[in-house]
């Protein structure tokens, strides 16, 4: 059965890919600027092919993910344009090249991707008519890279959106995690419980990739004049990032053992009030992504949340099983009280003994 192409996600896919086209297509007519009427190559193919490869369409725009790019190509290029020198053209030299410089991208680097770029490369180098000089393809590799990565920097193509989004789709995960919690905890609904389980589950895959276009972005932003001055405002993104991510795995073991807990069918209000003001500083941190100032507030309900996690004063004369609710709740609150801005330290502090 064929799926049908959803044209809003299609669009908003076009939309977020033109800042990766404007930078790829700048590259591309600066580095066959330069080649072709500075250095005079009449067909500079390889430093057009460098620097589509090198920046490309993927969610990691790091310039450090760009630069092992370039390299691996380079290296491809040159290595193969050494290695057709001196055994010439035909199908075992091609073999024979192709495979030296699997041999060689595997031995510099772990990553496939940097062997897979030197492999294509290294076989443009072999089958593309042969241009006039000597090295040429590797210079107009070397002009690909230089142009790929000075795009990166002059031409960024400012991840922070994809970085934003991310966060906004971690945020409505862990609400709706957090909803189901407490609707099996007021209800005593043993399935609103392991529907909780289900949709924290999901926050893994969405923590990974907001982790790497967050990445991106700092990597981007420490080397474009453009976007330093968000640098802030990153590192404030990655704090909350930290946060939330200790948030889910908390949530995860709570969710399980609330979950064992209701299979009594009885509700528990109280651990429903506790988890309800626990998951709304969980909300407006996430929100501090867009409204820093909402972090402030997070700190300031977690204060005087954070006092009251004691089992004798949110569930007394409650079973072990309850207890262990509360509990848990402590190392969780302390991780969002730093994530808000507090230190260790003092978040620590704020717990009363048990």
């Amino acid at each position: 059965m064929r799926r049908r192409l959803d044209l809003k996600i299609a669009v908003s896919r076009v939309w977020t890919s033109l800042p990766a086209a404007l930078q790829i297509v700048v590259g591309v007519i600066a580095s066959y600027s330069f080649a072709h009427y500075v250095l005079g190559h009449a067909r500079p193919l390889l430093a057009i092919t460098v620097v589509i490869a090198s920046l490309g369409f993927a969610r990691d725009a790091r310039p450090r993910r760009v630069f092992d790019t370039v390299v691996g190509i380079l290296i491809g290029i040159l290595f193969s344009e050494v290695l057709f020198t001196l055994l010439g053209g035909g199908v075992w030299q091609l073999a024979v090249i192709l495979m030296l410089t699997f041999i060689m991208a595997r031995l510099l680097s772990p990553s496939a991707a940097f062997a897979t770029a030197a492999g294509l490369q290294s076989m443009l180098v072999v089958l593309l008519p042969a241009p006039d000089g000597v090295l040429t393809r590797s210079v107009d590799g070397l002009v690909g890279g230089a142009v790929a990565l000075l795009v990166t920097a002059l031409v960024p193509r400012d991840p922070r959106g994809i970085a934003m989004r991310d966060a906004g789709r971690l945020s409505s995960i862990l609400a709706e995690s957090f909803a189901a919690l407490l609707d099996g905890l007021r209800d005593g609904d043993e399935s609103a419980a392991q529907l909780a389980v289900e949709r924290a589950r999901r926050t893994q895959p969405v923590i990974e990739e907001w982790t790497s276009s967050l990445d991106s972005a700092l990597s981007i932003s420490r080397i474009s004049p453009f976007l330093r001055g968000h640098l802030p405002a990153l590192r404030h993104q990655s704090r909350v990032l930290t946060g939330l991510d200790l948030a889910a795995r908390h949530l995860r073991v709570i969710d399980r053992r609330v979950s064992f807990l209701l299979r009594d069918g009885v509700p528990r209000p109280e651990l429903a009030q506790l988890l309800g003001g626990i998951a709304a500083a969980v909300a407006l941190l996430g929100q501090s992504v867009d409204s820093p100032a909402r972090a402030e507030q997070a700190a300031v309900a977690l204060e005087r949340l954070a006092p009251r996690l004691d089992p004798a004063v949110i569930v007394p004369n409650a079973p072990v099983t309850e207890t262990i609710i509360v509990l848990l709740t402590r190392p969780l609150v302390v991780d969002l009280l730093v994530a808000s801005g507090r230190s260790p330290e003092v978040a620590r502090s704020l717990l009363p003994e048990v």
